[in-house]
């Protein structure tokens, strides 16, 4: 994973990520839609093989959005007191949205984050 560091400036972690760039050259996709991590990049040929973000962003989304549009729509409620459509109108498409859109940035950086700091799973010595 970090054979040929060296032939590759370093680049921050958090920038690329949130762009849904390579964590080791910095300029091919992550990316292969959405969400779906793509098999390699295309400037560099890093395998993408390593990078498993699991459910660490979706819990932060989900308490970051949740936070965002609960209290949106509870400062609303109090202040103009609008239909129950409106509500449904106003906040599902805007959860679904944010969600979306921060879960990409957010999977991003932590496996950004992950190649800069050379992370892979547990191991138990038993030797």
């Amino acid at each position: 994973m970090n054979e040929d560091k060296a032939l590759y400036p370093p680049v921050d972690p958090v920038m690329t990520g949130i762009k849904g760039l390579c964590p080791r050259c910095g300029q091919g996709k992550l990316f292969d839609g959405l969400l779906k991590v793509r098999p390699a990049c295309g400037s560099c040929e890093l395998d993408y093989g390593f990078a498993d973000s699991g459910d660490g962003p979706v819990v932060f989304v989900i308490l970051i959005v949740g936070f965002v549009v609960v209290g949106a729509a509870l400062w609303m409620e109090i202040n103009v007191n609008p239909p129950l459509w409106l509500h449904f109108l106003l906040w599902i498409p805007l959860a679904t949205v944010l969600s979306l859109a921060l879960t990409r940035m957010l999977k991003g950086v932590l496996i950004n984050l992950q190649y800069r700091n050379n992370a892979r799973p547990g191991e138990i010595d038993r030797g």
